[in-house]
């Protein structure tokens, strides 16, 4: 499921409504990232681990099977089910911005109900500006930006970006190839400002 929504296809909006309630459900969310990164898996797996209750997997499964976001590896008993690999570009009216719905970004929202930064950030920036500030995440990482081009570009303070990048930081270092030598969170000084200046 590899597009870029300004193509002439109509599949692509199929494709959005596919992955939109992993945007909206965190708990969606969570089994999409458990399997991806598992490779397949059985619903019984995903009662172990993600502590669903059994009709809630059941319920999900079916419904992300049924979006096209999953697939079922064979009819034996238990079904395996896998994840397909997810990449969408959408790019806004104005074409002003483009926004890529990838699994690193589906992993974030999965995140939301355990960390209040990621939370507070969908809050108050939506999904697509959680996506944003995933971009920025790694590009940070990367060496490639500052805290303070972020801040102009997500609307926030630098205390605000910190907190997201930090919070983004595990997913980045899950889902992308970041070089050590890059100027990481780890390498920044960040008594470049005390909290007063940075809010």
């Amino acid at each position: 499921m590899s597009r870029n929504s300004n193509r002439a296809d109509g599949d692509i909006v199929q494709d959005f409504l596919s992955v939109a309630d992993l945007l909206e459900e965190p708990q969606l969310a969570q089994l999409y990232t458990y399997l991806a990164r598992e490779g397949e898996a059985t619903v019984q797996n995903l009662l172990d681990d993600l502590e669903f209750a059994q009709g809630t997997a059941y319920s999900y499964v079916n419904q992300l099977v049924d979006a096209g976001v999953l697939d079922v590896i064979d009819g034996g008993q238990p079904r395996r089910y896998a994840a397909r690999e997810i990449d969408l570009t959408m790019t806004t009216a104005a074409g002003d911005r483009e926004y890529t719905i990838t699994p690193a970004l589906i992993d974030a929202v999965g995140r939301r109900e355990k960390n209040t930064d990621i939370d507070t950030h969908i809050d108050r920036h939506s999904v697509a500006g959680l996506a944003t500030a995933l971009t920025h995440a790694v590009d940070r990482e990367r060496g490639k930006v500052t805290y303070h081009l972020m801040a102009g570009d997500l609307d926030t303070s630098l205390l605000a970006v910190e907190m997201i990048l930090w919070a983004l930081r595990p997913i980045v270092h899950g889902h992308y190839d970041i070089e050590e030598a890059g100027a990481g969170f780890d390498k920044v000084d960040t008594n470049h400002c005390d909290v007063a200046d940075c809010a």
